[in-house]
C-alpha cells in the first residue's frame, strides 16, 4: 500500500487514519481521488460507527450512503451485536478493516469492483460461526467470510491444526476474491482459459471430491515443486485462488515498500547499484521477483532478529512463478497495467 500524508501539515497517517495525531486535522479516505483528505466538507460512510469505517463519500453521492467498500457487505450479523467491546463486533470491524484494505489494492490495479445486483458482481456475507454455523467460501460471486478468523486465538489454532504457514483476514479475502476473479478473467476467455488449464490442470474435476480426498489424504509428496501451498493442490480453482491472492501479497508488499523508499542491500551488494522497488508494475513478473526476492530475505531476517517465525515463510519454485506470472498478464491485459499513483 502507497504512504499517506496529512494534508494540512505533512506528517505521515496510515490508511486507517480519522485524525492527525500531529495537528489534530479530521481526516478519511476518498476512494473517488485514491487519498487520505481532510474530511471537513466531505460526508462520512454511514458505517462510521458500525464498521470502523474511514472512507468518504465522492461529492453527489447521497448523504447517509456508504462507502463503496461498505456496499459490497451484503450480509452482516444483526446491528445488536456488533456493539463496541463484544467479540463479534470486533471481529466484524477488524474483517470489514481487512476488505477496505483489498478493495483499494482491487482499485489501484485497475480490476473492476461493481456491487452485486443478484445476478453479477461481487459481494461479501460477513458471518459468524458463534451465532450460526459458517463455511468460508465463493460462490457466484458472492464471498462468505466466518468473522472467528478475525479472532487471533482462533485463526492461530486453525492455521496450526490445519499446517498452514500464513493465515490472516486479509489472506483469506484475497484468496476468495480470485475464485470470483476467475469468472473474470479466465472463465469468459477461451484462450485464458486453455492457457490455464496447461497450467493449473482441469477445473472441471470434480470439485467437492478433489475436496474430500484433499481432507482425508492430504496434499500429494512433493508437492511444494509446484504449488504455492498445500491447500493449492487440492483444486484448479483453489490453486488459482491461492495464486491470486499470492500476487496480491507481492504486490501490495511491494508497493509498501517502494512508498517508504525501502532499499536492500547486503554483503557484497554495491548500494550505488542497487535501487528500491519500482511504484510502477512491470511488464514482466519475473522484474517483479528481482525486487520481491531480496526483499523477502530482510523482512525474514528483521523478524528473526526478533525472535519470530519467518514474515515470508514461501519457495516459489519455477512452476509456481509460472502461475503468478499468468495471473499478472491476465491482470494487466484487463488493465493495461495502469500506473500506481506515486505520493
Amino acid at each position: 500500500m502507497r504512504a499517506f500524508a496529512c494534508p494540512g501539515c505533512g506528517q505521515l497517517v496510515p490508511f486507517e487514519a480519522e485524525t492527525c495525531l500531529a495537528c489534530g486535522t479530521p481526516l478519511g479516505f476518498a476512494p473517488d481521488t485514491g487519498e487520505i483528505v481532510a474530511s471537513a466538507g466531505r460526508v462520512p460512510c454511514a458505517n462510521a460507527v458500525l464498521a470502523g469505517c474511514n472512507w468518504l463519500l465522492a461529492p453527489g453521492e447521497d448523504a447517509g450512503g456508504l462507502c463503496l467498500s461498505c456496499r459490497l457487505t451484503r450480509t452482516h450479523p444483526h446491528d445488536a451485536d456488533l456493539t463496541a467491546g463484544s467479540l463479534t463486533g470486533e471481529a466484524f470491524r477488524a474483517a470489514e478493516a481487512a476488505k477496505r484494505r483489498l478493495v483499494f489494492q482491487l482499485l489501484e490495479l485497475g480490476l473492476p469492483v461493481v456491487p452485486y445486483d443478484g445476478e453479477q458482481g461481487l459481494a461479501f456475507d460477513l458471518l459468524s460461526s458463534a451465532v450460526e454455523p459458517v463455511v468460508t467460501g465463493h460462490a457466484d460471486g458472492v464471498v462468505t467470510i466466518d468473522l472467528a478468523e478475525g479472532d487471533d486465538a482462533h485463526r492461530e489454532q486453525m492455521r496450526r491444526e490445519l499446517g498452514e504457514p500464513y493465515r490472516t483476514m486479509l489472506g483469506h479475502l484475497r484468496h476468495e476474491s480470485g475464485h470470483y476473479f476467475w469468472t473474470v478473467l479466465v472463465g469468459p476467455d477461451p484462450e485464458a482459459l486453455e492457457s490455464f488449464r496447461a497450467l493449473f490442470d482441469d477445473e472441471r474435476a470434480d470439485y467437492a471430491e478433489a475436496l474430500r480426498r484433499h481432507y482425508d489424504g492430504g496434499p500429494p509428496a512433493e508437492w511444494v515443486s509446484r504449488y504455492v501451498s498445500a491447500y493449492a493442490t487440492a483444486h484448479p480453482w483453489e490453486d488459482w485462488a491461492e495464486a491470486f491472492a499470492h500476487y496480491l501479497h507481492i504486490r501490495d508488499t511491494l508497493q509498501t515498500a517502494a512508498s517508504f523508499g525501502m532499499l536492500v542491500t547486503g554483503p557484497g551488494l554495491d548500494p550505488e547499484l542497487m535501487a528500491a522497488p519500482h511504484l510502477e508494475p512491470d511488464d514482466r513478473f519475473e522484474d517483479i521477483l528481482d525486487d520481491w526476492v531480496p526483499l523477502t530475505y530482510a523482512l525474514n531476517a528483521v523478524n528473526r532478529s526478533m525472535g519470530r517465525d519467518d514474515l515470508y515463510p514461501f519457495v516459489l519454485r519455477p512452476a509456481v512463478v509460472a502461475k503468478l506470472g499468468f495471473v499478472h498478464r491476465l491482470v494487466g491485459s484487463l488493465t493495461r497495467s495502469r500506473p500506481l499513483p506515486v505520493p
